[in-house]
């Protein structure tokens, strides 16, 4: 709800503070006393255009601030919170206070707007209004403007059902959404990815057909080596051998496996044997044994060296180019070659599989699709059901507020092509007598009518999905009588659900109220100029007012009478 409303000099109203009452609050006055400035303050709060003009002459700044208590979760207070504005807590309400401030400039009209204590863009005021507040006026009729605001009230009007329906054909719409885009995505790619699949099967037949092995290249790496090097290891075997043996060669120096084998005879037969000689001559028998070790291992080695030629060397190095081309591709390494052939194999059977998976979501775009028109006319047979039962109800309203000829309808026509909220295009109309055409919400209806209109649709919407806080000027336009007694009755019956605001010039209006507020007008005639306030009407003071609006002046008797009934009948 709308706590406070606070104005500084704009119009004729210099500064004055109202609090508000969360059920029925009138606003009432003398012609002048300045009444719309509490709509228009409203409105510069809710992002409206600023004017200099809405100024209160002698001065250059004119300041508005309103106060809202709404529930953590409102769309108004996330709309803040996104913002940075600061917030009280209440249990789990929130606490919002807007300002906006207008001055007068040489270049023209500055405007400047907080949320929660902090500076932000105008048209925020705007996002937090249409969330928290809607004006009916003589010229302003925001609420239920746009068709997809017609939409969301005839569906929340609409119940459960509806709701349900709404649910499934969305989830629907969502699904087929996704399966056209992907279909459209793999037939539009479909060259691309061939030519995808082309080169990624030639990369791994490649892969698969060079039959890698764990560490391959190191090992060739090692054979290169040796193949090339092949003469000088057999030339250094048969020297090591001829030094350590002596075995198949001529040569002049004594072998190192003779000249142990004669120093360990010399000191096996040194007469007077000692311990130390003696563990000498065991180690040089060890010696000889590791030499003759050596000596075979060395030759076992030289055979190993098979004069392969230039062709193993050959081979072996075009094996270890092609290794090192693949490690280059796909590498670094020869394990990473393998690695990735792995992981690309399943990417090759999705780009063989593209002609199976396009089989196969155009049978479910088929199915979904089919799926898609019967749940949308299961939803749109529901809006039908639900719009017959709006328009015999507003139409109703409609006739105790004056209207007697009247008739409010909900059109629903197939729209062009299905959308995520269903089949239908949803408009509401007014016939305003019979033989005349229907025509589009505020079309060819004057502004009294209209606020009617909207009175009569927001009463009959109040239980579904409301704002908080519902504002009406000048809603008695051209009616009095049993007629401003039933306007009376239903702002009163919508005021049980939602905050009601209403700008009367009408006693039958105003004693309905939960709360009365008085513009006062007090003219300065010396200083030429005329300044307002607003005050809280009670006791016998709202009775002098209702008599007053009742008679033309507080004091007639028969008018004090006629309020003091009003007040009773309407309470």
């Amino acid at each position: 709800m709308l706590e406070h409303l606070s104005i500084n000099s704009l119009g004729v109203i210099e500064e004055t503070t109202v609090e508000l009452d969360p059920g029925f609050n009138v606003v009432t006055g003398e012609t002048g006393a300045g009444k719309t400035m509490v709509v228009t303050a409203l409105n510069l709060l809710l992002g409206a255009r600023a004017d200099a003009g809405a100024i209160r002459a002698g001065d250059t700044k004119a300041t508005v601030e309103a106060g809202f208590v709404l529930p953590a979760d409102h769309g108004a207070i996330k709309a803040a919170e996104e913002a940075g504005a600061i917030l009280d807590e209440d249990n789990s309400d929130r606490h919002l206070v807007i300002t906006r401030a207008i001055s007068a400039s040489g270049s023209g009209t500055r405007s400047r707007a907080t949320a929660g204590g902090r500076g932000v863009p105008v048209a925020l005021l705007s996002e937090i209004g249409e969330h928290a507040v809607a004006i009916h006026g003589q010229s302003d009729q925001l609420r239920l403007k746009s068709t997809t605001a017609q939409r969301h009230a005839l569906d929340a009007y609409g119940g459960r059902g509806v709701a349900k329906a709404l649910v499934a054909y969305r989830r629907t719409y969502t699904s087929l959404q996704d399966t056209s885009i992907e279909l459209q995505e793999l037939m539009s790619q479909a060259q691309e990815r061939a030519l995808e699949a082309e080169n990624l099967q030639r990369s791994l037949e490649e892969i698969d057909n060079a039959n890698i092995e764990e560490n391959e290249d190191a090992a060739i790496q090692e054979r290169i080596k040796r193949l090339e090097s092949a003469e000088e290891f057999r030339d250094a075997a048969r020297i090591a051998t001829t030094a350590l043996s002596g075995d198949d060669y001529n040569l002049d120096a004594p072998s190192a496996e003779s000249l142990v084998e004669a120093a360990r005879q010399v000191i096996a037969q040194t007469p007077g044997q000692v311990d130390e000689l003696e563990e000498i001559g065991k180690r040089l028998a060890s010696v000889g044994i590791e030499i003759a070790d050596i000596t075979a291992e060395i030759s076992q080695f030289a055979s190993s060296l098979t004069d392969e030629g230039p062709a193993a060397l050959n081979q072996a190095q075009s094996r270890l180019a092609e290794l090192n081309r693949l490690k280059k591709l796909y590498g670094p390494d020869l394990a990473d070659v393998v690695r990735w052939a792995e992981e690309q194999r399943p990417r090759l059977d999705e780009l063989h599989g593209d002609t199976e998976r396009i089989e196969y979501l155009e049978g479910q775009q088929h199915l979904l699709s089919e799926r898609l028109q019967e749940e949308g006319a299961a939803l749109t047979t529901l809006r039908q059901q639900a719009g017959k039962q709006l328009g015999e109800e507003v139409t109703k309203e409609l006739h105790g507020l004056l209207m007697p000829t009247a008739q409010f309808s909900v059109a629903i026509t197939p729209a062009e092509q299905p959308g995520p909220h269903g089949l239908d295009e949803i408009a509401l109309l007014l016939q305003p007598h019979p033989g005349s055409e229907p025509r589009p919400l505020g079309k060819g209806a004057s502004g009294g009518e209209l606020s009617r209109i909207m009175l009569a649709l927001e009463v009959v919407l109040a239980n579904t999905d409301p704002v908080p806080t519902f504002i009406f000027d000048e809603i008695d336009a051209g009616v009095g009588g049993e007629a401003a007694v039933q306007i009376g009755r239903r702002l009163a019956r919508l005021a049980k659900h939602v905050q009601v605001i209403v700008v009367t010039h009408l006693p039958q209006v105003a004693a309905y109220a939960d709360r009365h507020l008085r513009v006062n007008k007090a003219p300065n005639v010396e200083a030429g100029f005329t300044t307002s306030d607003v005050s809280e009407l009670v006791g016998e003071d709202r009775i002098s007012e209702l008599a007053r609006m009742l008679a033309g002046h507080a004091d007639s008797t028969s008018a004090r009478e006629h309020a003091k009934e009003l007040l009773e009948t309407s309470h």
